[in-house]
């Protein structure tokens, strides 16, 4: 039965994926020749189906080393066999790219291949100048380069880096696809990046348990499958919400799903759907049968269901591909009349006034669904401990609460729409994000509930509390949240920032603009940690350092600020200054706010910090004196009678 299924499951797989791509190919219409520059049927064939290999041996890829992270033992031969088939679906990931990459070329260039210097010529400038070859031979090299570390790394902290590694290949295909050209191109590089990333976890997943379950022992078979479960509970949800993003940008109204197009996005809605219920149907009931029951019958029930379950997702993976493949119902109309188009594909927002911070909203569909995970985990945790009879003070919860509230307005509100365009609402956005924030999430103590609620794992697996306690006694983690380390990083990235190439990355670029979003977080977090942290950390740094090292940062922090308000140069001046807005100051004046933002905005925090630190030193020297004075009463006030003693013996020598 385990061999049939092994078999079955990826051959349903792969023929209904093919079998659904040929179909939706010549249901939408992208089969068709096109009347103008048809580059041939092997390549208007050949491209989607090397595309949909470049899909699944991502999937095998990432979904395998999600596994091997997270529910597989390093102790057992399933270990070993879900990496090799990581590697082997990194090998066909890397094939699949190399000749996706060169049938683009051809589908571009319309060249007949041949093998003198011009059509190599041609080729080698495709690849190393042109933004779509460019994102081909970097996905190339990075899938050639996972296949070798999956073969080669086998500890199990460093798969954490390889299973990361392995990500940066989907970010050129999440920049350069089909939604991505769209209106909106920071919300379609979101949805697709993370349609990329939970699909393949979710389908990687599932066909590595398939592919490895005869190394499987039976007792762990159910515990895996429950792991895997939470795992594809939360990438469907993802995948759901991700994809509905892509299609309201491409299909736009609902009388557009009876076209083509949108009848495409309906097949793969059904599939969708359908994969939501077999999931719910396995692991809501059969797993639970499975786990107080050794029923043969039941057992292969549930892997019939599986490799059901990997047909429709293999009818969802050939209508994805063929889907790229078709004109969308709303094409991007290439509007060049203002300066602000040109630069940020987005028309120009009405001027900005006190209001329209709040009125004006642009979500970003990633921190959407981050600060909605992190909200429901946290609540759950808080509900499992009372549940159980523990305690855990309201305050933590309502600053977590907040804090996350004020990031959902940062990364979706009014400072995301006008940061584009206003330094001002840049500055204030960093403010937010590096100081009011973390002055929020630190005192919750996410850390610590983490580990009272997360249950211990004793089969050699890593689960989430394992992670989280390598992290905590880390090394990395002991030189980062040592507070000079911290305040180092908080104070000098500002300057690092801003007067490095890295300030242009993170404001022309989105996932420039999401990586600052999360690098402000991260150190904001770590400064504010060492400060008034009560999450366990290496070491905890005296109060009085503390106070020093406050006033220390938050003076350079104002001497950035007050640099800028004096300064007479234009920072990306070929950016906010090339906006041509109608509305509002020149923008070297607008420069000169944000740096009194920079100065003015960091004094809040800055007093609420000090006034917690001294709080919590007078509170600490409050329990020592009453822990001394009780130690006094056990003993007898025995060290002052040594220390008596003591110095009466030295007023006796001569």
């Amino acid at each position: 039965m385990a061999r049939l299924v092994r078999i079955s499951g990826p051959a349903l797989l792969l023929v209904m994926a093919f079998l659904f791509l040929l179909v939706a190919l010549e249901f939408g219409g992208a089969a068709k020749a096109p009347l103008i520059g048809d580059p041939g049927a092997v390549v208007r064939f050949g491209l989607p189906a090397a595309k949909l290999l470049v899909n699944l041996g991502a999937a095998g890829t990432i979904g395998a080393l999600v596994l091997v992270c997270l529910a597989l033992s390093r102790d057992r031969p399933e270990f070993t066999r879900a990496l090799d088939f990581a590697a082997g679906a990194a090998a066909v990931w890397a094939a699949a790219s190399a000749i996706t990459g060169f049938f683009t070329f051809l589908s571009v260039y319309l060249q007949p291949v041949s093998f003198d210097d011009r059509f190599g010529g041609l080729l080698g400038t495709f690849f190393t100048q042109i933004e779509f070859g460019q994102a081909w031979l970097v996905t190339t090299m990075v899938a050639a380069a996972t296949t070798v570390l999956c073969f080669a790394v086998r500890n199990h902290t460093a798969l954490v880096f390889v299973g990361a590694f392995s990500l940066l290949a989907l970010i050129p295909l999440a920049q350069e696809g089909h939604a991505a050209g769209a209106s909106g191109h920071d919300a379609a590089v979101s949805s697709l990046g993370l349609h990329l990333i939970f699909a393949s976890i979710w389908l990687g997943g599932l066909l590595t348990i398939v592919v490895i379950r005869k190394t499987i022992e039976a007792d762990r078979i159910v515990p895996i499958i429950a792991r895997y479960s939470t795992l594809a509970l939360v990438s469907f949800i993802v995948v759901a919400v991700s994809g509905y993003v892509n299609a309201a940008l491409r299909v736009g109204s609902l009388d557009g799903l009876l076209k083509p197009y949108g009848l495409l996005v309906l097949v793969k809605v059904v599939a969708l759907l359908s994969l939501g219920v077999f999931g719910a149907i396995q692991r809501g009931y059969l797993l639970k049968r499975m786990q107080h029951s050794a029923a043969a019958t039941q057992k292969q029930l549930f892997w019939w269901l599986m490799t059901a379950e990997l047909g429709f997702m293999g009818i969802a993976s050939g209508v994805a591909v063929a889907l790229a493949r078709t004109d969308p119902l709303i094409k991007q109309v290439q509007v060049t009349s203002t300066p602000a188009f040109i630069l940020t594909g987005e028309a120009l927002p009405p001027e900005l006034t006190f209001a329209r911070y709040f009125t004006e909203w642009r979500f970003d569909v990633a921190w959407v669904l981050a600060i909605g995970f992190l909200a429901f985990f946290y609540l759950a945790g808080v509900w499992r401990l009372h549940h159980r009879g523990d305690r855990w003070p309201i305050h933590r919860t309502i600053f977590w609460l907040a804090g996350l509230t004020l990031l959902f307005y940062v990364t979706n509100g009014g400072l995301n729409v006008y940061e584009k365009y206003l330094f001002s609402a840049h500055m204030l956005a960093h403010m937010l994000l590096g100081m009011m924030i973390p002055v929020l999430l630190v005192p919750a103590a996410p850390i610590t509930l983490a580990l009272r609620t997360i249950a211990k794992r004793a089969d050699g697996s890593r689960g989430s509390r394992e992670w989280i306690m390598i992290g905590v006694h880390s090394r990395l983690s002991t030189v980062l949240v040592n507070p000079l380390v911290s305040a180092v990083l908080f104070a000098g990235s500002l300057w690092a920032f801003y007067y490095t190439p890295l300030f242009g990355w993170a404001t022309t670029d989105h996932i420039g603009h999401e990586w600052m979003i999360v690098h402000f977080l991260i150190t904001g977090y770590l400064f504010v940690q060492s400060l008034i942290g009560v999450d366990p950390v290496p070491y905890r740094a005296p109060y009085p350092l503390r106070l020093v090292l406050l006033m220390a940062t938050m003076g350079f922090h104002a001497f950035f600020g007050i640099a800028l308000m004096g300064g007479t140069g234009l920072l990306l001046a070929d950016w906010y200054g090339a906006m041509g807005r109608p509305w509002g100051v020149s923008a070297l004046a607008d420069q000169q706010v944000g740096g009194g933002l920079a100065w003015g905005a960091g004094e809040f925090p800055t007093i609420i910090l000090a006034i917690v630190v001294a709080f919590m030193w007078a509170h600490s020297d409050t329990k020592d004196a009453k822990r001394l004075d009780r130690k006094a009463d056990r003993d007898n006030d025995a060290d002052l009678s040594q220390y008596n003693d003591m110095l009466a013996g030295l007023s006796q020598r001569p």
